[in-house]
């Protein structure tokens, strides 16, 4: 079963749903910003992406400007953040078992299709 981290204001993120939606495959949308994920479960997604917590920050959005341009943070702190502040999300995320990607480009998805 396919999850998708979902905003449906994001043009990238409403591409790359219609991108499964065209494969015909069985999918979750989660959408995040309304039911943001737990530390656990935002953690097993940075594993599965192969990244680090920091590179899935939105450094553009204002609530990092506001709170954390600039700072050094660990990974756990960076992970507080993203809880606490869920637009800080990169967006979409794909997962499929236990791999998972960016959907920046929303081409990156065919990738697990």
């Amino acid at each position: 079963m396919i999850t998708i981290y979902h905003n449906p204001r994001c043009s990238k993120s409403r591409q790359t749903l219609g991108l499964i939606e065209g494969k015909g495959k069985d999918f979750v949308v989660k959408e995040y910003l309304k039911n943001p994920p737990s530390k656990s479960e935002l953690e097993e997604v940075i594993e599965k992406l192969g990244i680090s917590p920091e590179q899935l920050i939105r450094k553009g959005e204002p609530d990092y400007k506001e709170n954390f341009r600039g700072k050094k943070l660990t990974d756990s702190e960076w992970i507080d953040a993203m809880i606490k502040y869920p637009k800080l999300i990169e967006r979409p995320i794909v997962i499929d078992g236990s791999k998972a990607v960016l959907g920046r480009p929303p081409e990156n998805v065919l990738e697990l299709l």
